[in-house]
């Protein structure tokens, strides 16, 4: 029998499956790995810059945010002693100014919520 064999109307030759290695120059594939190295460390570094970048603006938002619970804590002792900060009072006359005959609404509001947390205390 042949050697060659008919499989789905092809002639099959016996020999090592797969492409067979193209007859390239060696110094074009270094280069072309040389190439391929230099992109992909181009990529890394620019990946590195925009985690640190990411990184300096999360730590940047978490010092406004420790700032501004620190301030918070400062008007809540203030308040635990009887003193009403100058800022909120600011923020109160501020919100009664933005809606004129709406602040009755608000109070009620207020007043049904310090009414609650008392009532827990």
């Amino acid at each position: 029998m042949d050697e060659n064999k008919m499989v789905a109307g092809k002639v099959k030759k016996p020999g090592k499956r797969g492409r067979k290695p193209a007859k390239i120059d060696l110094k074009a594939k270094l280069e072309r790995s040389r190439q391929s190295a230099r992109e992909c460390r181009a990529r890394k570094k620019l990946r590195y810059q925009y985690l640190e970048e990411l990184v300096s603006s999360k730590e940047r938002a978490i010092c406004a945010l420790r700032e501004e619970l620190e301030m918070y804590k400062q008007w809540c002792s203030a308040m635990d002693q009887g003193k009403i900060p100058s800022e909120i009072k600011a923020l109160l006359t501020a919100d009664e100014q933005k809606t004129p005959g709406g602040g009755a609404t608000k109070t009620s509001k207020n007043s049904k919520t310090n009414g609650i947390s008392n009532g827990s205390s």
